[in-house]
């Protein structure tokens, strides 16, 4: 054997020829080490084994954790969230712009009774047909339009929620994306020097205080308070602020691109566009709905 000293090979006995180092406690402490090596462990017991939380849930309360915080922040300070809002916050930023785009079809769905009843009501104000009806028939349709209040209108039309919510969310997001993509074409003309996912996060960062305007409006209608309708029509119409306030918020690398003012204008017309486009499907749906209230005799039977 090797003297673990000197390394010298020794054909037997207790002490190295070389160095005199003994041998047998060198063997012994070689064959405790070997035996201890291939020793087999023992095997918890498997009903004992704390189980591993799920990874996916995991990563599902993280993102919900900072989300949250993200939107709470947003809204205490939105001017200084949006700004300090880089490519990190890209994931929290499309959280928010889903939310914008769920929002409203499904503010519609719940809340489209009462819209209808408001419309209604706003029809038969008018002055030329306040002036042809008698005031009997005025407390008539009141008393109906109390009746349409008060009835499930959903079991008489089937109104589906996933063709209706998804289909229109699916079609109001694309549209948020071309608002977005067409900023950002005329944030870089104007010189800006950012990339796509620091522009999309600044944009959906200023995009919190509309989105808690639409998530306010969801719970009125969920409450059937009428005036929901109103913090829909805000949070629509407030996505004219965040493209003036997102362009703004960059530095221009130079003087020679173009003037913010114009690529305002350009993103102000493309943004009618998208809304116009939104407006006739959800014009579309609308007059499928009043197709089959028309259809229907149980709710006819109302008036």
């Amino acid at each position: 054997m090797n003297c673990s000293n000197c390394s010298h090979f020794n054909d037997g006995g207790k002490f190295c020829v070389k160095c005199g180092q003994k041998l047998q406690e060198e063997a012994a402490v070689s064959q405790t080490a070997a035996a201890s090596e291939y020793q087999p462990q023992p095997q918890p017991h498997t009903a004992y084994t704390p189980q591993q939380p799920n990874q996916r849930v995991r990563q599902a309360k993280k993102v919900s954790k900072s989300f949250f915080s993200y939107f709470a922040e947003g809204i205490k300070h939105p001017t200084a969230t949006a700004q300090a809002a880089g490519e990190s916050q890209f994931v929290n930023a499309l959280i928010t712009v889903i939310l914008y785009a769920l929002s409203i079809p499904i503010m519609l769905y719940v809340g489209w009774k009462l819209l209808l009843i408001q419309f209604v009501r706003s029809m038969f104000k008018l002055p030329i047909i306040s002036e042809e009806l008698a005031p009997s028939d005025m407390e008539d349709f009141n008393t109906s339009a109390d009746l349409i209040k008060a009835t499930d209108i959903n079991s008489i039309i089937h109104f589906n929620f996933t063709d209706f919510v998804f289909k229109q969310g699916i079609f109001i997001f694309i549209g948020l994306a071309v608002i977005i993509g067409a900023t950002y074409v005329a944030a870089k003309f104007g010189k800006v020097d950012v990339s796509f996912k620091g522009f999309f996060s600044r944009f959906g960062t200023f995009m919190i205080i509309p989105t808690a305007l639409l998530l306010m409006g969801l719970v009125l209608a969920f409450l059937h308070v009428e005036y929901f309708s109103y913090f829909m029509n805000f949070g629509l119409l407030s996505i004219f602020l965040v493209v003036p306030f997102t362009v703004a918020s960059f530095k221009q690398s130079g003087t020679s691109g173009l003037d913010r003012i114009y690529s305002t204008l350009i993103v102000y017309v493309v943004i009618t566009i998208v809304l116009t486009f939104i407006a006739n499907g959800l014009g579309e749906e609308a007059k499928t709905i009043i197709t089959r209230m028309g259809n229907s005799t149980e709710l006819n039977d109302l008036f």
